[in-house]
């Protein structure tokens, strides 16, 4: 077999790279990486890293960047085989045998670069010669220099169906035609792809021409704008970002990259001073290409046009991204000003513009959020549903189970505060007796016995096992929040009728609490204040505030998603009879759900405990109810 990138990606898995420079490097701990100087280059002030849990090195000074595998060949001066031989000792791997098709394969395509590499100085040449006029007038009113055409490499080729096999002899027709070349029909012709275009060779991450785009010069019914090479064995367009060579080392340096839409808009951003960014070729980001960006940085900027077709392909990103999401890893988002690309922008009202825009990019989750929440109107309780379900929808994707949770979390939030926003306090008016905080009403009606004892239970905890009534006397301590999660409570009543009491008497008593008071409710009812060893930071005195309702969203959730998926599955159960199919797939999915939830809960009960223990308190396990 070859050795294949996943062996490459074992091998380094089983090597600490800092160990391995620190051999012949001093290198001292800095954060999550470690720095020294750089043995490249002489310097005396330390701008050399190595990140383990990247697994690459870089120097700040001069550039160098690499994995193991290219320190031993660029450092101890090894052959990439040697380097790969040794490492995989030390590793305990076996090298894999040499795989004579991968050889063949090899071959293969270093004889095709040899193809597209002529091809690229034909085009260039041919824009400098009589036929390339009227591309080299469209280039100069697009504003490029010579020095950016010569960098990017653009060139013409002419309107010629035969002009490459007269350019390039020394290849056979079925060279040409495997390089992407020459197109053949049914019939036998055998013509050139690119004719009448201008031309921007494609490269691979070591600057090798794999591949071509094309640009014709005026709009002509029937004919693509831009035009791709086809996927050939040098080229596969969704393995493939352009400028990627050109822009890793200004990403090094500049700790970001820049995603646009067209190769273009590459362009334009780096006559601008942005050298940072890289294009898909024709098609909407892949996985592999959101690998690609995130082995780079950690939230590479996608910059999209601000017309509606720039806000679909973001969504189509953002779609495609979330799958993926995992611990910093993310993306960020900038929309342009409606009718302009990152060319008309740089003109219109230049580079500073562009960078004020990539400088304050939108995080994933805030883009997500605005897109569905603007979708449609919203007036009415059902299109208010539509949104918290698309948006659960989005979450549910979401393969990481940390980021999910987050999501499932700050989405909800979100919606909450959009469709239920808080009421205008009440205003209170100051009586003789007691110094009201506000001028216009009166004080709220004092409770009878029986709400009192009710309530009272609830501020000491109740069950001090349960996560019911230990949320319900956080609810009551925090009275603000009750409204806001008012119709979840109801569900959980609906679906688990033994709660119902309990949280009838907390909605049915909610605008007779008041968080202002030491006890959260009135004093002078003498109700008394929620217990200071509670494992439960929502119950503990001392608790900011946003953390603890941030902790209340939470259990809210916990308690309601657990009796209505269970009720969901037993209805899903009882028409098996009559849908076996459709009954099976749907089971799996709700205890799938399920599961999920139930984790949820053990890491709440588990994280709760653990805190009170490190604060010196007798943890006590969540319960569920």
């Amino acid at each position: 077999m070859a050795i294949t990138p996943q062996w490459k990606d074992e091998l380094r898995a089983r090597i600490t790279l800092s160990s391995l420079v620190m051999r012949s490097v001093k290198l001292t701990r800095a954060g999550r990486e470690f720095k020294g100087c750089c043995p490249f280059h002489g310097e005396k002030t330390p701008s050399f890293y190595v990140n383990d849990a990247k697994q690459f090195y870089h120097c700040f000074g001069c550039g160098a960047h690499g994995d193991a595998i290219s320190w031993m060949v660029d450092h101890e001066g090894l052959s990439f085989m040697d380097a790969v031989k040794q490492l995989a000792a030390e590793a305990g791997m076996d090298v894999p045998a040499p795989d004579p098709i991968a050889a063949q394969k090899a071959e293969v395509r270093a004889s095709l670069i040899d193809v597209t590499e002529a091809a690229q100085k034909f085009f260039a040449q041919s824009l400098g010669t009589a036929n390339g006029a009227a591309a080299r007038g469209y280039l100069q009113r697009r504003g490029l220099s010579q020095a950016t055409l010569r960098e990017f490499g653009f060139g013409w080729a002419p309107e010629d169906k035969q002009a490459i096999p007269r350019a390039l002899p020394q290849f056979s027709e079925e060279m040409l035609t495997e390089a992407g070349m020459r197109i053949v029909t049914d019939s036998g012709e055998h013509y050139d792809r690119f004719r009448g275009r201008v031309m921007l060779p494609i490269h691979d991450a070591r600057g090798r021409v794999i591949a071509f785009g094309g640009r014709i010069l005026d709009k002509r019914d029937g004919v693509a704008k831009y035009l791709n090479s086809p996927d050939t064995p040098l080229f596969d367009k969704g393995r493939t970002l352009y400028n990627l060579h050109r822009a890793a080392p200004a990403v090094r340096q500049q700790g970001r990259v820049v995603v646009v839409e067209g190769y273009m808009d590459v362009v334009a951003l780096a006559q601008a001073g942005i050298a940072e960014a890289v294009a898909p070729l024709g098609t909407a980001l892949t996985e592999m290409q959101l690998e690609m960006l995130w082995r780079m940085v950690e939230a590479p900027i996608l910059c999209f046009d601000g017309d509606a077709a720039g806000q679909r392909a973001a969504m189509r990103a953002i779609t495609r991204a979330l799958p993926l999401l995992a611990p910093m890893r993310s993306l960020g988002i900038v929309r342009l000003p409606k009718g302009l690309d990152p060319d008309d922008l740089i003109r219109e009202r230049g580079a500073k513009a562009m960078q004020d825009i990539l400088s304050q990019p939108a995080s994933l989750i805030d883009t997500l959020w605005a897109f569905e929440r603007d979708a449609q109107p919203l007036t009415t309780p059902e299109a208010k549903a539509g949104l918290k379900a698309r948006l659960m929808a989005h979450v549910e994707t979401i393969g990481d189970g940390d980021v999910k949770a987050l999501y499932r979390r700050e989405l909800s939030e979100r919606f909450s505060a959009f469709a239920f926003p808080p009421r205008p306090p009440r205003q209170l008016r100051a009586g003789p007796k007691e110094p009201w905080r506000g001028a216009s009403m009166s004080p709220p009606p004092r409770l009878s016995e029986e709400a009192r004892a009710r309530l009272s239970g609830l501020m000491q905890g109740g069950s001090r096992q349960s996560l019911l009534s230990a949320t319900l006397a956080g609810l009551a301590r925090f009275p603000q929040e009750v409204e806001r999660h008012a119709e979840a409570l109801s569900r959980l009543a609906r679906h688990q009728p033994e709660s119902a009491p309990l949280i009838e008497s907390l909605l049915e008593f909610a605008e007779t609490l008041d968080s202002r008071s030491p006890s959260a409710i009135w004093g002078d009812h003498g109700h008394p204040a929620p217990p200071a060893d509670s494992p439960f930071a929502f119950l503990r005195e001392g608790t900011e505030a946003g953390d603890a309702c941030e902790e209340l969203a939470e259990a809210v959730s916990l308690l309601v998603e657990r009796p209505a998926l269970e009720a969901a599955l037993a209805a899903t159960i009882a028409r098996f009879e009559s849908d076996p199919e459709g009954s099976f797939a749907e089971q799996a999915r709700l205890r799938s759900q399920l599961a999920a939830v139930n984790e949820r809960l053990k890491h709440f009960g588990r994280r709760k405990a653990a805190m009170a223990a490190h604060e010196g308190e007798t943890p006590r396990p969540a319960g569920t109810d």
